[in-house]
């Protein structure tokens, strides 16, 4: 049975999908008290991961103390040295440009990286 947390995914990994079309998901740390695993967005490195809490969904950014975020959508983990993360609770919405345009800033950087890796 899906729920509103499922429903969130599903309309996150399509907003994510529309923002880069080439990019990789996968379902990383898979283990007994998480069957399902964690929802896990690449492209050339990690961009985010989604994860199912009882109370939100947590979208957390592998880089994401390294993007520009004008609109403010992270809303946890500012302390973090290279994370950040939304938190996003039943009935949220998510505004879907900015959080687009943070998806393919974080495609920008990893390729970057994975672009300056090769060359060395």
């Amino acid at each position: 049975m899906s729920d509103w947390r499922d429903d969130l995914l599903a309309h996150i990994r399509s907003l994510i999908l529309e923002a880069d079309p080439h990019v990789v998901e996968e379902a990383k740390w898979v283990k007994p008290s998480n069957p399902a695993g964690v929802a896990t967005w690449s492209h050339d490195g990690i961009i985010c991961t989604g994860e199912r809490y009882r109370d939100k969904v947590k979208l957390t950014f592998a880089s994401g103390a390294s993007l520009p975020d004008p609109s403010r959508l992270f809303n946890a983990s500012l302390d973090a040295g290279t994370r950040r993360a939304i938190d996003l609770v039943e009935g949220a919405e998510l505004d879907p440009e900015p959080f687009q345009q943070l998806v393919r800033e974080a495609v920008e950087l990893n390729v970057a990286r994975a672009a300056a890796k090769r060359r060395r």
